[in-house]
């Protein structure tokens, strides 16, 4: 049985007869965000605690039936922290509850940022509902990360391209390529919406739906890095 030569693997340093060149190559682009987060928070307040219930689960009701009615661009919503709390008088001896308190917060994810601006207006015009954000995000799979790392692979191939020309040679063979770090920049702008001196009295009736607020993207960051070994032709120096 004939076996089949294998090529002995290249050295971790450079030799004169494989030099090796270790580059690094960078990419750093500014792109739109492609979706956006909002937190709403419910709250209710009441000397009963089933009516606090009561009240929190009518309004909750309410705001998703509000946030579903805007179809898929909405593309999440989740309901997170549910607390109905006990309000302790401050005088007087015993342990006498004074009124209850009730939350739920909700988290939305949407797509289409003029929709954004129409349910931000129309959520914070309700009874006892605080709204914060947006928080600007791209896609875990969004392909601004792709084109980030292919542009810093061709951005070390380059550095490397111009070593080699430098000594009057070219590469030979890639060696190693390690990813160092590609991330999405932390670019976003938050705001509050609603709020005690703001919120609605359950009394108040609106004829017409508030005015969109106008809301303005913030560009995100992507960063990738690599780097990159790769073998020289031996120059003749």
């Amino acid at each position: 049985m004939t076996e089949t030569p294998t090529s002995a693997p290249h050295p971790s340093h450079g030799t004169p007869t494989a030099p090796r060149v270790t580059v690094r190559g960078e990419a750093h682009l500014e792109v739109d965000p492609e979706i956006a987060h909002i937190t709403i928070t419910l709250t209710a307040r009441n000397t009963d605690r089933r009516t606090t219930l009561d009240d929190l689960t009518r309004r909750n009701t309410t705001i998703l039936d509000l946030i579903k009615s805007h179809g898929d661009t909405v593309e999440k919503l989740e309901t997170g922290t549910l607390t109905i709390r006990p309000e302790l008088a401050r005088h007087g001896r015993g342990e006498r509850i004074r009124a209850y308190h009730g939350s739920i917060q909700l988290t939305a994810t949407l797509s289409d940022f003029t929709t954004l601006g129409e349910l931000v207006a129309r959520l914070a015009d309700q009874e006892l509902t605080r709204v914060d954000g947006p928080w600007w995000a791209l896609r875990p799979t969004s392909p601004h990360h792709a084109a980030a790392r292919r542009q810093a692979v061709h951005e070390a191939l380059q550095r490397a391209r111009e070593y080699a020309e430098a000594l009057d040679t070219r590469i030979g063979a890639l060696l190693e390529l390690s990813d160092t770090g590609t991330t999405g920049g932390p670019a976003f702008a938050t705001a509050a919406y609603g709020g005690a001196g703001a919120l609605r009295s359950a009394h108040v009736e609106t004829a017409t739906d508030a005015a969109p607020v106008d809301l303005e993207p913030v560009r995100q960051n992507v960063d990738a890095q690599v780097e990159a070994a790769f073998t020289l032709i031996p120059p003749n120096l």
